[in-house]
């Protein structure tokens, strides 16, 4: 959450197409410069000047759906601040697509309909007890 001089100070910078799009998506109103773009269409920003330390830097999803694991490793690691420089800058980072890599985003299936259950072909090993009653 952000005062009030911070959030007037923000819609005065970004206008209020980028004042709404950030109160529906993000929360919070965010001024920065744009860093980079990666190839799934996510848009990087960096304001180092008047965030707070860990709040420096963060990503304007393509997709709605906010899911973590739309951000690639490279940029995962300079919005963590694991690196300095992001990846379009740094020359380890710009490998580009790798040949083990898919050409578009596969989602996180975890705690979903679709996620992998491995089947099991083997006996279990612990049985449920069944208690026998006696008549009386």
């Amino acid at each position: 959450m952000s005062t009030i001089t911070r959030t007037l100070r923000n819609l005065w910078r970004i206008g209020f197409k980028e004042y709404g799009h950030q109160m529906q998506y993000i929360g919070d109103t965010k001024a920065g410069t744009l860093v980079g773009v990666d190839r799934f269409g996510n848009k990087y920003y960096e304001n180092r000047e008047e965030e707070l330390p860990i709040r420096t830097r963060w990503v304007d999803y393509k997709e709605k759906d906010i899911d973590a694991s739309q951000s690639e490793p490279g940029w995962h690691c300079w919005l963590a601040h694991m690196v300095d420089s992001p990846p379009n800058q740094d020359k380890i980072l710009q490998s580009g697509l790798r040949k083990w890599e898919a050409p578009k985003h596969t989602p996180n299936l975890t705690q979903s309909r679709a996620a992998y259950k491995p089947y099991s072909t083997v006996r279990p090993k612990i049985s449920a007890w069944q208690p026998v009653a006696a008549a009386r």
